[in-house]
C-alpha cells in the first residue's frame, strides 16, 4: 500500500511548486492569505479548500497575533498519486494597531476562510506628563 504524500518522488508538479517559492530554501507555506484593512475592519482571507471548518480549522487572536491552523490527514491508496499537502498547517500574521480581538469573527465558504475584526481608527494612546525634578 502506498501513502499519498507529496515529496515521495520528484515529479513535474512538485518541481513547479518548488519553483513558485521566491527562495528555493525558504519554508513553503500551503496556507495562502490576503490581508486588508477597509472601512474600519481588518480582514484576512485564507485558501483552505477541502477542510471541515468545524473539525479541522482553528483561529486564535492573541497578543497582537492572528493564527490560523488547519490539519489534513493523509489518505492511503493502492495506486495513484497526490499533489495534496497533508499534515498540520499554521499561518500567523501580526494584527494592525487597534485591532479589537474580542470582536473577531470567522466564516468559511467555498474553501475560503474569512476572519475579520474591527480596528479602532485611533487606538488607545496614553500621553504621559513629564515631571520635572527640583533640586
Amino acid at each position: 500500500m502506498t501513502t499519498l504524500v507529496p515529496g515521495s518522488r520528484l515529479t513535474l508538479p512538485s518541481i513547479a511548486a518548488w519553483l513558485e517559492n521566491p527562495w528555493p530554501f525558504a519554508e513553503h507555506n500551503p496556507v495562502r492569505i490576503e490581508e486588508s484593512v477597509e472601512d474600519g475592519k481588518y480582514l484576512v482571507r485564507a485558501e483552505l479548500p477541502g477542510f471541515d471548518p468545524e473539525k479541522n480549522i482553528s483561529v486564535t487572536a492573541h497578543e497582537g497575533l492572528l493564527t490560523i491552523t488547519a490539519e489534513r490527514e493523509a489518505r492511503t491508496a493502492e495506486h495513484g498519486r497526490s499533489e495534496f499537502y497533508y499534515g498540520k498547517f499554521s499561518r500567523t500574521v501580526s494584527l494592525p494597531s487597534g485591532a479589537q480581538t474580542a470582536k473577531v469573527t470567522a466564516t468559511y465558504k467555498d474553501g475560503i476562510l474569512e476572519v475579520s475584526m474591527p480596528v479602532d481608527d485611533k487606538p488607545d494612546e496614553k500621553h504621559v506628563k513629564i515631571k520635572v525634578g527640583k533640586g
